[in-house]
């Protein structure tokens, strides 16, 4: 998408129109501007001249966003600082402050003299006409002060797309006109010998100077409070950037050199001291410290950096001295991604935003005819002219299209720079409304419900020590290159292991290790595997049992054909995972756990986290498949974190990626967690909803106002006495986009975290269907699975043959059930089996 700044917009219409000349260019395949930014987000192949032309043909300025020249190259984020500094306001407030100085001495005439018999010069008592021509003059100076509105506006209403100028520009030149034609009236009355007092009721009752002056007034107090708070809304992103350092200290010779920040390349070895913000994305080098990463994740608590480990932008060193080698600088790094992520969110538009863009393109021709009807019919009931001109000058000022227009972007906007500050990054406009919307929240088990790294829970020695079992233990894994070999080996520094000599060291594929140390042949590997060698003591058959239906892999260990004990392993779950599941829970959503373990693990992993249902068995690329499959029964979230979720998360309604797993799954996401806590999967939904929820109370507000002061201000009521000045209708209209701002502002204290207010959804998801029944199925009994992997691999293996649906293996019972959707022959599925070194016993 690339994106363009465009100026000279001042309501939905305007906007409406610029997407309108842009989007009938050949080749353009969307466009979407934001009046609230000022920005236009473009799709396709067309030229950035025809699309510049195009909107600079519909009345409007048009300019690249963040173009820049080489004398004058800054960063993405000084351009996107630039993008977002308040122009509007200081504007404003200078055509403010001229206009209220010549509004005072026209007020002092009109209320003061006219009204409260306030002294003036002699040279005006008692002339009518000089004192009408004064307030013409002060009204005229404040209109070419706000010349804005009028040129604008009738450039727009002579190019058939009138915008809510236009209805300040027609409100206020129709009482200047008629205001002019009674001076005309009352010269006219004089030269044929009319007195003076008879000019009263004309200079009393006809004059609308005031209201000419002060409808482009007020409507610049409402444009000034509007923009400043428009300018509101984008302080968490400006908060972001203002963390970014301009300098960094870089290495050079041996000598620690300051530069712009721009000049730090790739590679380049950077210092920190205590109390300094970290200058671009690195890996820590040389020192230890502790980083407070709150800019980026909304979490406090400071984290602790060794050797090796990332360190962010714009996060503060709050301890030690560290070195630290650049991996990503300029527009790579983590908090110019989350800049260019919240930028574009904006640029992009919300379904329920163009519904009301809908209605913001046809409002203002409508009031224009609404306001000409009004005169029309009080003409026709026998009112004057005046009187009726008043009433359709007030339809014409009170109207509000921007309270429309700005309904919706004020609240995404606010809500997306609220997500980012704590963390979570909606990427679209869309994204940030639909994500409220889930009703099946799926998520993967490995690195989202659990940490994606197994890890030693339990240790249960044979009459031996601890210390002991884990030193044959460690001495013979540490040979080992499988993964739940490093769960044991990791332990070595933490647990202090001694580590023994390993002779004759052998992996038997698909059943354990061999090896023979101080002279005996020691081994190790799954139940099955060491019951081939020894008669397990039923105490230890009972806790392998525990232990696996609490979804961990008991590794058995012997000497001499002695059991040394027990060591389990578990892919451990996160802390907040169980909490997480719960508020997704109290929310009225079903939650569903994919994984490929194999069911009695997935259960037992399920079981703990408190998931409404399991599904076990998936494959990495079958992951989509059951995405769709669930999405027959309700809008579906994927979470996950690896390459092989990515196309899962591009098939679900929403996306969401664990910001501590691959770029791919954060490129195929679209929310992005940066935390990495499965908490905040709650939180983000618990955000769309306010962030609707908000939207609907702005666009109520702004019908409500129209549908109720519309007919107020067309004089419907007035045989009760109420009628409108049109100097009210033009301070109600600025007030109205001021107030759907303001409320839109509110969402800045909202706290994603309280779970005090969530209610369930009233639509929740279908049941399920019992399709699929009457499947045929086949069991097979077979040899040599030991652990998760050799599971995948059976599974891949069956289900590579044509015919097989599912298969789901477990190595705990050394069963893999396979599902059929034609007969396959017991051959065919005991060649697939042994040919990856397995044995297969028996097919029922």
């Amino acid at each position: 998408m690339k994106q363009y700044i465009v100026t000279g917009m001042s309501c939905a219409a305007c906007q409406a129109r610029v997407e309108k000349a842009v989007s009938s260019i050949p080749g353009v395949e969307s466009c979407t501007v934001s009046l609230l930014t000022n920005s236009m987000g473009v799709e396709g192949n067309a030229s950035s001249s025809e699309i510049i032309k195009a909107v600079q043909d519909a009345g409007y300025g048009a300019s690249i966003k963040g173009i820049q020249s080489e004398k004058t190259k800054t960063s993405l984020i000084e351009r996107e600082e630039d993008a977002l500094r308040d122009r509007e306001t200081p504007v404003l407030k200078r055509r403010l402050i001229l206009s209220v100085g010549f509004l005072i001495v026209l007020m002092y005439i009109t209320m003061g003299h006219n009204m409260l018999n306030w002294p003036i010069p002699t040279f005006f008592e008692h002339n009518h006409v000089g004192l009408a021509v004064l307030q013409m003059i002060l009204a005229m100076v404040v209109m070419i002060i706000n010349h804005k509105f009028f040129t604008s506006g009738f450039k727009s209403l002579f190019a058939a797309s009138p915008n809510m100028d236009t209805l300040v520009a027609l409100g206020s030149s129709v009482s200047f006109a008629w205001s002019v034609w009674i001076i005309l009236l009352m010269g006219y009355q004089l030269a044929n010998g009319q007195s003076n007092a008879d000019l009263m009721h004309l200079y009393h009752d006809e004059l609308y100077f005031e209201s000419a002056a002060m409808i482009p007034a007020l409507i610049t107090v409402g444009k000034m409070l509007e923009a400043k708070s428009k300018g509101r809304t984008t302080d968490a992103l400006k908060g972001l950037m203002k963390l970014a350092p301009k300098t960094a200290v870089i290495i050079k010779d041996n000598q620690e050199v300051e530069v712009s920040i721009e000049e730090v390349q790739i590679g380049d070895i950077f210092v920190v001291k205590p109390g300094e913000n970290i200058p671009v994305d690195g890996i820590v080098e040389e020192g230890s410290t502790a980083i407070n990463e709150s800019s980026l994740t909304g979490e406090s608590i400071p984290v602790d950096k060794e050797v090796g480990d990332v360190v962010s932008a714009a996060t503060t060193n709050q301890s030690g001295y560290i070195k630290c080698r650049a991996t990503r600088v300029g527009e790579d790094t983590t908090l110019a991604q989350i800049i260019q992520m919240v930028s574009d969110a904006a640029a992009t538009k919300a379904p329920i935003a163009k519904k009301a863009d809908q209605v913001s393109a046809i409002f203002v021709p409508a009031v224009i005819g609404i306001a000409i009807l009004t005169i029309i019919i009080w003409l026709l009931l026998g009112k004057e002219l005046s009187f009726a001109l008043a009433r359709g000058i007030s339809v014409l000022v009170i109207s509000c299209p921007c309270a429309l227009g700005l309904a919706t972007p004020v609240a995404i906007m606010v809500g997306n720079g609220v997500g980012a500050k704590n963390g979570v990054l909606f990427k679209t406009s869309e994204s940030l409304e639909t994500t409220g919307e889930t009703q099946i929240v799926a998520l993967d088990k490995t690195g989202t419900i659990t940490s994606g790294t197994p890890t030693v829970t339990d240790i249960i020695p044979n009459k031996i020590s601890e210390e002991e079992l884990l030193s044959y233990a460690y001495s013979l894994e540490q040979q080992s290159e499988h993964p739940l070999a490093k769960a044991i080996t990791s332990l070595k520094d933490e647990r202090k292991i001694s580590s023994k000599d390993v002779q004759d060291f052998i992996a038997l594929t698909g059943n354990g290790l061999k090896g023979t140390i101080e002279g005996k042949e020691v081994y190790g590997g799954s139940e099955r595997f060491i019951e081939s060698f020894i008669t397990i003591p039923e105490e230890f058959h009972n806790h392998a049992n525990t232990l696996a239906e609490e979804g961990k892999t008991p590794l058995f260990f012997i000497k001499d054909k002695k059991l040394l004990g027990i060591i389990a392993v578990a892919d451990a779950m996160k802390e907040d995972a169980k909490d997480a599941i719960h508020q997704l829970q109290k929310m009225g959503l079903e939650v569903v756990m994919l994984t490929g373990d194999n069911e009695r693990t997935a259960n037992a992993i399920g079981r703990l986290a408190g998931v409404d249902k399991v599904i076990a068995g998936v494959l990495p690329e079958g992951k989509e498949a059951i995405i769709k499959k669930l999405q027959t029964r309700g809008k579906v979230a994927m979470v996950g974190d690896g390459i092989n979720d990515a196309p899962a998360l591009t098939r679900a309604d929403t996306g969401i990626a664990i910001g501590a797993g691959t770029d791919i799954a954060i490129d195929a996401a679209d929310v992005v967690l940066m935390k990495s806590q499965l908490s905040d999967v709650p939180a983000a939904i618990r955000l769309s909803r306010k962030t609707v929820k908000n939207i609907h109370e702005n666009l109520f507000w702004a019908f409500f106002y129209n549908a109720l002061f519309i007919p107020v201000a067309a004089g419907v009521f007035s045989k009760y006495g109420l009628t409108m000045n049109p100097m009210w209708g033009a301070a109600a209209m600025s007030l109205s986009s001021f107030f759907v701002v303001s409320n839109a502002l509110r969402l800045n204290v909202f706290n994603m975290k309280d779970t005090s207010h969530d209610k369930p959804i009233k639509n929740r998801a279908l049941p399920e269907s019992k399709e699929g029944e009457n499947k045929m199925t086949k069991e097979i009994q077979t040899e040599g699975m030991m652990c998760e992997h050799c599971e995948m691999t059976v599974k891949k293996a069956l289900e590579a043959l044509d015919g097989v649906e599912e298969a789901i293996a477990d190595h705990h019972t050394n069963t893999v059930k396979v599902t059929l959707s034609k007969d396959v022959s017991d051959d065919v599925l005991t060649k697939a089996i042994t040919d990856k070194d397995y044995k297969v016993l028996a097919i029922q």
